[in-house]
């Protein structure tokens, strides 16, 4: 009978223990909500001695170190914004990339992973601004200011990439000058580009600005309301504008934090190797309000690395 009366003690309390442990769990502040996506999860920001007129071209390098699956919404943005002569644009490679069915039908199509090419503007804009191959795919719409964009089934991967700029042949329409701009990638282990598409900017004779951003963002879509953050290395390299590195006055990486335009929990770091920066996503941390904006310690790339 002892035996079973100790028993019967010991369990009395593994008991209380497991209610003093509920107990305690109960009375801990619930974790803060997180907020809606897109996460901007880290923005990359280089400032330059100057603006690069007579525009010919952009080159982006940009490295992944793992296959990232359709499962995700991951956006690789190494042209996070760039500026040609007052009007800004952005692009990059998607895991979920979508558009227009076609450019007469807005009926939203699902291409899997792709590239992306986009502009804004002052008032409605059209795809009659865009133009690509016989599958890429447009949007023109103002749910995240004026913008209009082309976009193509790209399948990338795990490697390194170079994110393509090219000022192309000019019009004039109403006696307003344009030039178009051709975007491409290419893939390093192949050496094979593939045409994105083109958009028309104002101008004849363009002037790309002083500054230049690169982020990496988890974002929502149809599909997967609410994406997953994986785990990858993303490696940007210094900018080459007309062919050449421009010279670097300071660069910095923004986390923004809730409650900020993009704000996202705290899953990513941005540091400094040389010429480039890396960004490292993971699982969530917490951040010192101090650590979300910080320098960056960049050396400019020397001639033998510009390609």
């Amino acid at each position: 009978m002892k035996r079973f009366r100790y028993l019967s003690i010991f369990t009395t309390l593994a008991l209380w223990a497991a209610i003093d442990l509920i107990a305690a769990d109960t009375n801990q502040p619930a974790p803060a909500a997180l907020p809606p996506q897109p996460w901007h999860l880290a923005d990359i920001w280089w400032t330059f001695e100057n603006p690069t007129p007579h525009f010919e071209s952009l080159d982006l390098d940009v490295t992944i170190d793992r296959d990232v699956g359709t499962n995700v919404n991951l956006y690789v943005a190494p042209c996070g914004l760039g500026e040609l002569s007052g009007v800004k644009f952005y692009g990059g490679l998607q895991s979920n990339c979508n558009g227009w069915e076609s450019r007469t039908n807005d009926t939203r199509v699902h291409l899997g992973k792709g590239g992306i090419f986009s502009r804004w503007g002052k008032g409605k804009l059209s795809v009659n601004q865009a133009r690509g191959a016989d599958d890429s795919h447009y949007e023109a719409a103002g749910y995240e200011g004026d913008f209009v964009s082309v976009r193509r089934s790209f399948a990338w991967t795990k490697g390194t990439y170079t994110y393509s700029l090219r000022a192309c042949d000019t019009e004039t329409v109403n006696g307003q000058d344009y030039t178009w701009v051709s975007c491409f990638v290419t893939a390093h282990d192949t050496g094979v580009s593939r045409y994105l598409g083109s958009l028309r900017f104002e101008g004849k004779d363009l002037t790309y600005w002083e500054r230049h951003a690169a982020f990496v963002e988890v974002y929502s879509t149809e599909k997967i309301r609410r994406s997953e953050v994986p785990e990858v290395k993303v490696t940007f390299g210094y900018p080459r504008v007309n062919g050449q590195a421009p010279a670097l006055k300071s660069a910095r990486v923004v986390h923004p934090g809730p409650g900020e335009r993009s704000g996202s929990p705290d899953c990513a770091t941005a540091v400094a190797d040389g010429a480039n920066v890396v960004v490292n996503v993971g699982p969530i941390f917490d951040r010192a309000p101090s650590e979300r904006k910080h320098s960056l310690d960049l050396k400019m790339p020397a001639r033998t690395e510009l390609r």
